[in-house]
């Protein structure tokens, strides 16, 4: 999920613009020193995109900086697994991804277990994927992009930005629940998906808005529809899959987590402080532009949001038979 640098540094300009917030009481007990953020991607994507704005609010309220740590790895598992074996002390945190609940199937060995090691502490947002087709794909609506790819089985092109990557199964659940035979092309990334796509060497992606809107706004990319249950507030008269696909949805998540034995009090504090930052009208609105939803909620329900992604994609990855290269 890299972004284009320049929409990357534009993000980055904006959470640094963002005013200062007062600082929770100083004689709390955490922190007394700086808490690392570790990203299981590298740097320049959404995932580290919304773990430095994040940090940066962090650090204003709660008078320690809060570092980002890029530690990119297959599926971020890398990052992961740092944070898992670190101490549980709270000051090493997770920038958790919905690729988290995807791994948990779609790797058939690894060396921890996400919803057991892993301590949900805040969601922060959630976000659509855009059903992206070429200009040459003679349709301009889900229903007709149905019609066409069952009357050209195994012709249409599905681009991704990798193979078990969130934007593949995203797809993977359209043909599933639509019944059409689409072949899935993966990418190293988001910029070769869209360069193949925008070449015409694809007909249809599923992918996060920032990511293509600049061809979107130009035409040289036709949005079918969003992803999630909602319809997205950066494309509003945009129809979502599931107004034609009756129970259809996929989103990406983003979220802190902490190592499983993480002091409560810890969490209670992260938590109490992030909903916070989510409240803030500007953040809202900073994060809306970055094509999300704010995602407020308690442990336990970030809890409940990964156990129920992470059961829905597994069954998903098994239908599919996804495999990990």
């Amino acid at each position: 999920m890299k972004l284009p640098r320049r929409q990357f540094l534009h993000l980055a300009a904006t959470a640094a613009a963002l005013p200062f917030a007062p600082r929770v009481a100083r004689a709390q007990a955490y922190p007394t020193r700086p808490v690392r953020i570790v990203v299981g991607y590298p740097p320049g994507g959404a995932t580290d995109a919304m773990a430095r704005l994040i940090a940066q609010q962090l650090s204003e309220r709660l008078g320690q900086q809060f570092i980002v740590d890029n530690r990119p790895g297959p599926g971020g598992n890398i990052g992961t697994e740092a944070v898992v074996r670190s101490q549980p002390d709270g000051y090493t945190l997770l920038l958790i991804f919905s690729g988290n609940a995807i791994n948990a199937t779609f790797y058939d060995k690894l060396d921890f277990n996400f919803i057991r090691d892993i301590r949900p502490v805040a969601s922060i947002a959630r976000s659509p994927f855009v059903m992206e087709v070429h200009p040459s794909v003679p349709v301009k609506t889900v229903p007709e992009f149905i019609a066409y790819a069952k009357a050209n089985p195994g012709k249409v092109r599905m681009a991704s930005n990798g193979n078990g990557t969130t934007a593949h199964v995203t797809g993977e659940l359209f043909k599933l629940m639509t019944g059409v035979d689409m072949v899935h092309v993966p990418y190293r990334g988001p910029e070769p998906a869209l360069a193949d796509l925008l070449a015409g060497k694809a007909q249809v992606r599923f992918g996060i808005p920032l990511e293509s809107m600049e061809y979107i706004k130009t035409g040289k990319l036709s949005v079918l529809a969003v992803t999630t249950a909602a319809r997205s507030e950066m494309l509003p008269n945009i129809p979502t899959v599931g107004e034609f696909v009756p129970g259809y949805e996929a989103s990406a998540f983003f979220g802190i987590g902490a190592p499983k034995n993480a002091p409560t009090e810890t969490i209670q504090i992260l938590n109490k402080v992030i909903n916070q930052v989510l409240a803030d009208p500007k953040m809202k609105a900073r994060i809306a532009d970055m094509g999300d939803t704010v995602l407020p909620g308690s442990p336990a329900d970030f809890g409940r949001l990964i156990t129920d992604e992470t059961e829905k994609w597994g069954k998903v990855i098994r239908a599919a038979n996804v495999k990990a290269d």
